[in-house]
């Protein structure tokens, strides 16, 4: 199905397509690791249930079903999540992480969650990220928290090369959200460095936009 929105031309099949081909091109990851800014915000949190939003690799996922955490973990790509499927089970977690697979331009899992986390939830393709960030803070529990990681550089690896992407800074990103303050409270909105390390072993020194939202009432 192809259809156009704001002006934008956006087809589910293609991106079915091109997501299947990037996790399709990539050796299996056996033990894919954590984001260091998770492993960071959920450390001292008692577990509960999660969600991960565009699970890719699924390290995010299991990480977090090792602490504990009964997690729901989908992605556009089916390729992604019978990966994480079978990680799952051969982790000896496949009782605490479920893994589907969603088209969130068309569908939110159901559900009420402790924690929503979102890694790099970018792709080429026409997506309302503002209207799923906003779906995903009104999915929390009280006291819940959404997390939103996004690139703030690109990677020499990456597969979004435009010189003139202008990447929104985590302030924009929470306007975009546009959450009453009565309800939900930003904990940390800032950008940092680090040193990624590409599938091919090759790194890089990049930036990234964490936003922090906890969910009040």
């Amino acid at each position: 199905m192809r259809t156009e929105r704001n002006g934008a031309l956006m087809s589910t099949t293609d991106a079915v397509t091109f997501w299947d081909g990037v996790y399709g091109h990539r050796p299996k990851a056996l033990d894919p690791q954590p984001n260091q800014v998770l492993s960071e915000t959920v450390e001292g949190l008692s577990p509960g249930l999660a969600l991960d939003l565009g699970c890719g690799d699924g390290g995010d996922a299991l990480w977090l079903a090792r602490q504990k955490w009964r997690v729901t973990a989908v992605d556009i790509s089916a390729v992604a999540v019978a990966r994480l499927a079978d990680a799952a089970v051969a982790h000896g977690l496949g009782d605490r992480v479920l893994a589907g697979r969603y088209d969130l331009h068309e569908s939110f899992p159901q559900g009420r969650f402790d924690l929503v986390c979102a890694h790099y939830l970018h792709t080429p393709f026409d997506l309302d990220r503002s209207s799923i960030l906003r779906t995903a803070a009104h999915a929390l529990r009280p006291s819940g928290r959404l997390l939103v990681v996004d690139h703030g550089s690109t990677a020499p690896w990456s597969w979004g090369q435009d010189p003139d992407h202008r990447f929104p800074s985590p302030q924009e990103v929470a306007a975009g959200i546009d959450l009453e303050p009565a309800g939900w409270t930003i904990e940390r909105a800032e950008a940092r460095r680090r040193i990624a390390t590409a599938p091919d072993g090759r790194t890089a020194e990049v930036t990234d936009h964490v936003l922090l939202i906890r969910r009040a009432i």
